[in-house]
């Protein structure tokens, strides 16, 4: 355990300055942004200059960039993302509201997408340059190269608009109504999760063919034991540990993913927030939008880190 505490106690050490650095990249990147919070909080008006200037004076858009860059990081230290120039409310309400969407999505395709690259990467190992492997490798080629709004857009057409399984988008409470709330993120889900899931099963697959050519697997099925405990009790485990450490991009590419799929779909999650704060010249809101997206990634990759140290004891009996 105190290994253990050590190792976790460094990865968060180091996740600080990336957080901060990753503060200040979005921070940057707003400045150089067409909407500007003076113009998008006088919409529709035709402020004079010094109706604009008073309005950055007030705001402290007139400080020195290091000086605002600061007062930001401050603020959101404590909780204040900053404050929508067009509907006066907090941007942390907001994110707030648009959030669990999106983290329902998220994790939803992530279980498709690992229960799907589970299965067929064993079998693909496990029946290795037979049919049923050359089967699974020709789909997830096609898988790994179709993009997720591409296999949206078929899924609507096919499953929703000509079988009428699914509701074409829209979002349902689970509150109010599970099974509603089933069919609505099924699609989106599924849309979501087989790209990565088509990754995921050729990794797997051959990290599963390089543990099966290993001497102690011949050995113990040579002494007599099935070969489905073999591979359940010891291949698998041992298998999964490098897989495992690519489970962090492929979640942030979930998570970045849903903002385009929530969009097709009609979901109102960090997606829609986004896209309606930048057609509307909300800048607060598409700052505070990106940068939760941004901070979720590296807490997801820190998760996935200290998992794969947990997992993995050669990791451990090095630290």
């Amino acid at each position: 355990m105190v290994v253990i505490a050590r190792m976790l106690l460094r990865r968060i050490l180091i996740l600080i300055p990336l957080l901060l650095g990753v503060i200040l990249f979005v921070f940057i990147i707003m400045r150089f942004s067409n909407n500007k919070p003076e113009y998008a909080y006088f919409q529709g008006a035709n402020p004079t200059p010094e109706q604009i200037h008073q309005f950055q004076l007030e705001n402290g858009l007139l400080d020195p960039l290091p000086v605002r860059y600061v007062r930001f990081v401050a603020d959101l230290a404590q909780g204040d993302m900053g404050t929508s120039v067009l509907t006066k409310a907090p941007v942390l309400e907001q994110v707030a509201t648009a959030l669990p969407l999106t983290m329902q999505l998220t994790f939803l395709g992530l279980l498709i997408a690992i229960v799907l690259a589970l299965v067929f990467g064993v079998v693909a190992a496990l029946f290795r340059d037979r049919w049923p492997d050359q089967l699974i490798r020709i789909v997830s080629l096609v898988g790994v190269a179709a993009p997720a709004f591409w296999i949206a857009l078929l899924s609507i057409q096919w499953l929703a608009v000509d079988r009428g399984w699914f509701p074409t988008g829209g979002y349902v409470n689970p509150g109010d109504f599970f099974t509603g709330w089933l069919l609505s993120m099924t699609l989106p889900a599924i849309s979501l999760s087989l790209p990565v899931a088509a990754q995921l099963t050729r990794i797997i697959r051959t990290a599963v063919v390089e543990e099966l050519d290993k001497d102690y697997v011949r050995t113990a099925i040579g002494n007599g034991l099935p070969p489905i405990v073999v591979v359940g009790r010891n291949v698998l485990r041992n298998a999964l540990i490098n897989p495992l450490t690519v489970l962090g991009l492929r979640v942030g590419y979930l998570l970045g993913g849903a903002v385009v799929i929530e969009t097709i779909y009609s979901l109102p999650g960090m997606g829609q927030l986004m896209i309606n704060a930048v057609l509307n010249g909300d800048p607060a809101v598409v700052q505070g939008a990106v940068l939760t997206i941004a901070v979720g990634f590296v807490v997801v990759n820190l998760v996935v880190d200290v998992l794969y140290l947990l997992v993995n004891p050669r990791l451990r009996s090095a630290a």
